[in-house]
């Protein structure tokens, strides 16, 4: 088994170690990248230097600066991997940030912000991905490291951080654009696109999926307004107020770590013409222990769509957590010890490309009906 896998790993080492243009890069970020899954502690510049036979942390961390190798082109390598092997024309991409906790101010984007992974506000730094979710697996396959007006207004700082002159200020929901841009000219296969209420509230976001005839499902706050009628809008919260009792359904959005995640569900259409001959719905999910506890969704897609398919799509966001949760805890997504722009994307490539080697490594051995607990290993 473990033959099997170096082999596996070399395999996909091998799509991109003609990114590197000199041999030592290359062969730090191969070092780098087994020492990520290696099962330490903590991943950081001295263990994975140990892990290697190095005697400082030096060689590696000038690797993730290092100006020998194209980051991007080897997110695109990654990518590409993890659609031939679990790609499917009924994937679903996602859209979400985390958090990386930093001390100081130096760090490439870092300020006082709010973290989603440490629910609260904290001095940090935050990167917006793409996940791609199908029924074989999930996997990371893009990345922007988000960067505060308060650093590209102040050039100097930039550059200080090796931040391009050329590189300016993007909410998150414009480098979830450009993210699903380069899936969709890539060739990626999927059906739907689904966000948090970070992306769902976003006017700007919404229109150009419904330009692009992109579906989705996006969760949204309760105060957001929609279409009801002619020249009348109403809120999301007081249109789901009306649906009668017996107009809910009792469904399952997927398992979770306790099985099934059952809640009810209901939806009411939104009041206007759509591109493409499309239908837009206001979704609802309901807390079976808690009937006040309800969440809402905004969604564009095909007339006649069902509503078990539309909470398949709510449910697959779920997917983002679980492959940070997996790209912190078993490759180190958030354990590194870099400031430079660079490097950050050094580091974030290289963990993304481990963390689609174990995606795909579990997919194939399900693949093969291994027992469960070869496949939990």
């Amino acid at each position: 088994m473990v033959g099997s896998w170096d082999a596996g790993l070399e395999e996909l080492f091998f799509r991109f170690s003609h990114r590197f243009t000199r041999v030592e890069p290359r062969r730090r970020a191969w070092a780098y990248v087994r020492g990520l899954l290696a099962p330490l502690e903590r991943r950081n510049g001295w263990t994975l230097a140990e892990q290697a036979g190095h005697v400082s942390p030096d060689g590696l961390q000038g690797m993730l600066c290092s100006a020998a190798w194209d980051r991007d082109a080897v997110r695109d390598d990654v990518r590409d991997y993890v659609v031939e092997q679990i790609g499917d024309a009924a994937g679903v991409l996602v859209a979400d940030e985390t958090g990386f906790v930093k001390k100081g101010r130096a760090s490439a984007g870092v300020q006082r912000q709010y973290s989603g992974t440490a629910g609260k506000t904290e001095n940090c730094q935050i990167g917006t991905f793409l996940c791609y979710a199908t029924s074989r697996g999930r996997a990371l396959i893009d990345r922007e490291l988000y960067l505060p007006k308060s650093w590209t207004g102040d050039r100097d700082r930039c550059r200080a951080a090796a931040i391009p002159d050329e590189v300016e200020f993007a909410t998150k929901p414009q480098q979830a654009r450009a993210m699903l841009e380069r899936a969709i000219t890539a060739g990626v296969p999927f059906s739907w696109f689904t966000a948090d209420e970070a992306y769902g509230q976003n006017p700007g976001l919404r229109g150009w999926l419904e330009e692009q005839d992109i579906a989705y499902v996006m969760a949204t706050r309760c105060d957001d307004e929609v279409p009801s009628g002619l020249h009348t809008t109403t809120r999301v919260d007081e249109l789901i107020a009306r649906v009668r009792a017996g107009a809910w359904q009792r469904l399952s959005c997927g398992d979770g770590a306790h099985g099934p995640r059952r809640y009810d569900w209901a939806r009411v259409p939104i009041r206007r013409t759509f591109a493409h001959g499309r239908r837009g719905w206001v979704l609802a999910r309901r807390s079976i222990s808690d009937p006040s506890d309800i969440a809402y969704y905004v969604c564009f897609g095909p007339r006649g769509i069902r509503l078990r398919e539309l909470v398949r799509v709510a449910g697959s966001r779920w997917s983002v957590e679980e492959s940070f949760q997996t790209a912190k805890n078993e490759v180190g997504l958030d354990q590194y010890q870099v400031r430079r722009y660079d490097a950050w994307y050094g580091h974030i490539t290289l963990a993304m490309a481990a963390a689609a080697f174990l995606v795909v490594t579990r997919a194939r051995e399900a693949a093969k009906g291994a027992p469960p607990a070869a496949r939990a290993a």
